[in-house]
């Protein structure tokens, strides 16, 4: 299958239309940083401040950011960054003391919860926080396989890249990964809660016949990397069933739905019905100060607890506390679930209507401020088209990204603040650029 490389290989040094200051700062950065390292678009962006949703270049020129989950609650939030502050210039220590702080934290986040997952262990990234939950899901269940969708991404350790396909075939997948197709109507026919739940059952038999017994099941609650796929609701309840009738766990990696994105839940798989036996979370946690988590029912630690002594030297330390708790009351103080109801109600209900005038554009997948936006050439979708739009928007200061195997579909992820204001400058940028492309 063809990965999603398209936006991650768009710039070659030489090629697009940097200034030469620009140019010698990415051959600068080649030279330091070596191969592995991506830029976003043909002519990548030179990016000095952010505020709100929007970055700015050295020239003081404003690009909307309709991509971004890191900064969560806007860029530099006041809020946010006034309490880093204060914290670090007060404390900055690990879990290993008493402090008040972490435990606040640690209660406020775990009230947003289910009553059933009432502990939470705490990390620096999501990827840590996937690799804990598989140590974890090993523990109690005595198995090493895991159920992964094909086009996943679960972060960059070595255990969560042998689970995340979509970031390239160098590691992925590990010999005890199993990937089944991503939820969607094409993949599914029959029907996608049914047909999701089989594929569980059917990687499982496929595990038993190579001798592993199953442990896990994760899966991003709204399937961004695997092209955006939020609906219907409550398809998930039975995949996450499937798994526990072969004694295995269910992990909802929420770093990217979750902290109200979704809109209509807090979390992403709230909107299915169904109680994880483990969630993990990370990015939109800190706004950008690296605190990532794990929330867990209490019977799956127990196993793990008695045996091994967990500990990470910056996760959950005394800044991240205080940034986590800010970052908690400026969504709900500025109503940023709300928002990302009826913003993002707007958002996808705009591309529709832009959908009866350009042929271009195709199914429009969204779930709150998420949307996945299938761009089609001839009625089928077109990487190279998509690649060519999300270009064309950049070059217009509206950074944006692809998604999905093949690149094939806008991927919509703005910062929580994004207004119905923004929202019509993105329409009108692609009702005049779609025609050109």
């Amino acid at each position: 299958m063809t990965r999603q490389t398209t936006m991650l290989n768009a710039y070659t040094p030489g090629r697009g239309h940097l200034s030469p200051q620009d140019e010698a700062l990415a051959h600068r950065r080649t030279g330091a940083l070596g191969p592995a390292y991506r830029l976003f678009y043909e002519t990548p962006v030179h990016l000095v401040r952010g505020q709100g949703v929007h970055l700015y270049d050295p020239d003081g020129n404003a690009y909307l950011d309709c991509y971004n989950n890191v900064a969560s609650v806007g860029h530099c939030h006041p809020r946010v960054v006034e309490a880093l502050a204060q914290q670090a210039a007060t404390l900055a220590t690990h879990t290993r003391y008493l402090h008040d702080g972490i435990l606040a934290y640690a209660e406020r986040l775990l009230a947003l919860f289910p009553p059933d997952l009432s502990h939470v262990m705490f990390t620096c990234t999501g990827s840590e926080a996937n690799d804990l939950a598989l140590r974890i899901a090993r523990a109690a269940t005595g198995g090493t396989g895991v159920i992964v969708t094909d086009n996943a991404y679960h972060g960059v350790t070595l255990a969560t890249a042998e689970m995340s396909m979509s970031i390239g075939p160098a590691v992925a997948p590990g010999p005890t990964v199993f990937p089944i197709l991503a939820p969607s109507a094409q993949n599914y026919p029959q029907g996608i809660a049914a047909g999701f739940a089989a594929a569980v059952s059917d990687a499982c038999d496929r595990m038993e016949a190579q001798g592993l017994k199953p442990a896990l099941l994760i899966v991003d609650t709204i399937f961004s990397s695997d092209g955006v796929y939020p609906d219907p609701e409550g398809f998930l309840a039975p995949a996450a069933t499937a798994i526990r009738a072969r004694g295995g766990l269910f992990l909802a990696d929420e770093v990217q739905p979750g902290f109200g994105r979704t809109g209509s839940h807090f979390w992403g798989f709230q909107r299915h019905g169904v109680i994880p036996d483990m969630v993990s979370m990370g990015k939109p946690m800190g706004n950008g100060y690296p605190m990532a988590g794990l929330v867990l029912k209490p019977a799956t630690i127990a196993e793990f607890g008695a045996k091994a002594r967990y500990f990470n030297t910056f996760g959950g330390n005394a800044v991240a506390a205080a940034v986590g708790l800010a970052v908690l009351d400026v969504i709900n103080d500025e109503a940023l679930q709300q928002n990302a109801v009826t913003v993002g109600a707007a958002f996808a209900a705009g591309l529709r209507d832009l959908a009866q005038r350009h042929d271009a554009l195709g199914e429009t997948r969204a779930g709150g401020l998420f949307i996945g936006q299938t761009i089609l050439t001839d009625g089928q979708p077109d990487p190279a088209r998509t690649a060519r739009l999300v270009n064309s928007l950049r070059e217009n200061r509206i950074l944006i990204s692809s998604t999905g195997p093949k690149g094939d579909s806008l991927k919509i992820r703005p910062p929580l603040p994004f207004s119905g204001a923004h929202v019509d400058q993105v329409l009108t940028t692609l009702d005049r650029l779609l025609p050109m492309l």
